[in-house]
């Protein structure tokens, strides 16, 4: 997974933003599961992981925000 800044996750459409919301939850599944097996090599990956799942859960809230107060 290449680093993607919010600029970029910004102009990513609705199925594609929850296509890479899933990619990213398998990314930290395969982690968690290579740091319990200790197979892990760097660590980081665990924070990156959910670090990235943060943001794009925030993009896809603001997004549901702008939705709702468009309809008022």
């Amino acid at each position: 997974m290449a680093c993607q800044t919010a600029e970029d996750l910004r102009r990513l459409d609705e199925s594609k933003l929850d296509h890479e919301i899933n990619e990213a939850y398998r990314a930290l599944f395969t982690h968690r599961f290579q740091h319990a097996s200790r197979q892990l090599q760097n660590y980081r990956e665990l924070r990156n992981a959910k670090r990235k799942i943060a943001r794009l859960r925030t993009l896809k809230r603001e997004r549901q925000i702008e939705a709702i107060l468009g309809e008022e």
